[in-house]
């Protein structure tokens, strides 16, 4: 090589790095702030769950219900990779508490608790969701901008949606969902994104909102012929076998959901999406049928998170009549 040859890749080199080196820079100090954010996020939903755990301990106190102040010093004791199996029966047990037998302080702090997790949990979510997004760049993966900060991961858990018309920006969505099983065992998911969102696909099952003066078994008929061409009966439909409730945002506006998960058998694997309304066809991307193995192997987000974990116990049709809360 020349040496006028060499001066030239250098001078080449020389200015990639001045193009790219400041771009480096920006997106590794983003990157930092977003994890700093993200930790400080988890701090204050840390605190927001311990001061649940408290105000269970006097209301458990007051009802005599030792089995409640048992299940909050689990919650507020369990490390990090057991905390939302912790929170979540904590929250199972307070969603069946009696709060009429509360003096009306005691259940405005116990309302005032739960409130505060519900928006603790949307602000650390959100922080978790930037940060991914960040983080899922390829010149951010392959350049391992990341450094050694942990992955931050999502905290899942089922909200309480009794006293969600007391905060700002929230409304109440009831929507009736199926579980929808081929003979092969296989469950039907669509994928879709928030339009605020598009770069963060999610699964999901057919189903959606309940209408004015309809009951859950005539929109889940309805919602899974608009959303797939099966046409089945409401004595079809086994359950509810699940419910869950969730407090997050679409769109730009926030819901407290209270979905309700029925199971059926389609008749045929060909779905048709031709009634799938101006919003679905703008937001979901595409469907697949998955095995339980499928689910439990996936990197990807699905919703319910258990999916994977509870589809195996109703592939056989049988229900014993209880309705589970999963999350």
């Amino acid at each position: 090589m020349t040496s006028a040859a060499t001066a030239t890749t250098l001078l080449v080199v020389l200015g990639l790095v001045l193009l790219v080196g400041p771009w480096l820079l920006g997106v590794a100090s983003r990157l930092d702030r977003l994890h700093v954010r993200t930790d400080a996020a988890w701090a204050a939903l840390d605190a927001a769950l311990a001061r649940r755990a408290v105000v269970t301990r006097a209301v458990a106190a007051v009802c005599g219900t030792p089995e409640l102040a048992e299940a909050a010093d689990r919650a507020e004791r369990a490390p990090r990779v057991d905390r939302e199996a912790a929170e979540n029966e904590l929250s199972t047990l307070l969603e069946d508490l009696d709060r009429g037998k509360l003096a009306p302080a005691l259940a405005a702090e116990l309302a005032d608790a739960e409130q505060r997790v519900v928006l603790a949990r949307r602000v650390h979510n959100d922080a978790v969701r930037d940060t991914l997004a960040l983080r899922r760049r390829r010149p951010v993966r392959w350049l391992r901008l990341a450094g050694t900060a942990a992955r931050p991961e999502y905290f899942e858990i089922a909200e309480p949606v009794t006293d969600v018309d007391d905060v700002p920006g929230v409304a109440r969505r009831v929507s009736a969902r199926v579980v929808l099983l081929d003979a092969r065992d296989r469950v039907l998911m669509f994928q879709g994104f928030d339009p605020v969102r598009p770069d963060e696909l999610f699964w999901f099952t057919a189903g959606g909102g309940v209408e004015p003066g309809e009951d859950l078994r005539a929109a889940a008929v309805r919602e899974v012929f608009e959303e797939t061409g099966l046409r089945l009966a409401p004595q079809d439909l086994v359950g509810p076998v699940w419910k869950r409730q969730a407090v997050f945002t679409f769109d730009g506006l926030g819901y407290a959901a209270q979905e309700w998960f029925f199971v059926a058998r389609a008749a045929s694997g060909a779905v048709d999406t031709s009634g799938f309304n101006a919003l679905e066809r703008r937001t979901v991307v595409r469907h697949r049928w998955w095995s339980a193995d499928e689910l439990a192997a996936t990197g990807e987000t699905v919703y319910p998170v258990q999916l994977a974990e509870l589809l195996p116990s109703v592939l056989g049709g049988e229900w014993d009549g209880t309705t589970r809360s999963v999350r």
